[in-house]
């Protein structure tokens, strides 16, 4: 299982994005963070380079862009995908996240299912 995936316009979205910036960054960061009504909440920032990135990092690749996913967020995000969603009032980047157990009502963040322990 692939731990993201990028749909056409996330990977579009973000070269544009990155062409746009001085210097331009080697890749993006993709973490979550504690915050919000449920939890959390995913966070994108530029890396300037590679070399930047947490160790133990993993990587996706789509053509010359690279995203890198802070090891912390692994198994919140493993099996998800990346999306950009133009609309009227609101345009931004979406997850499709199989591990959420629930999302906060404005969408902001989200909460996943805690493990079964075993006792």
């Amino acid at each position: 299982m692939d731990i993201l995936t990028l749909t056409p316009a996330a990977t579009t979205r973000l070269q544009e994005m990155i062409a746009g910036q001085t210097p331009k960054p080697e890749a993006v960061f993709v973490s979550v963070k504690n915050t919000g009504c449920s939890g959390m909440s995913y966070d994108l920032q530029f890396l300037n380079s590679l070399s930047d990135a947490p160790k133990f990092a993993d990587s996706v690749k789509v053509g010359d862009l690279t995203v890198v996913i802070d090891p912390k967020a692994t198994m919140y995000i493993i099996g998800s995908q990346m999306d950009y969603q133009t609309g009227a009032l609101k345009s931004g980047f979406e997850f499709i996240n199989p591990n959420e157990a629930g999302r906060c009502g404005c969408g902001e963040s989200f909460t996943v299912a805690k493990p079964v322990s075993k006792a």
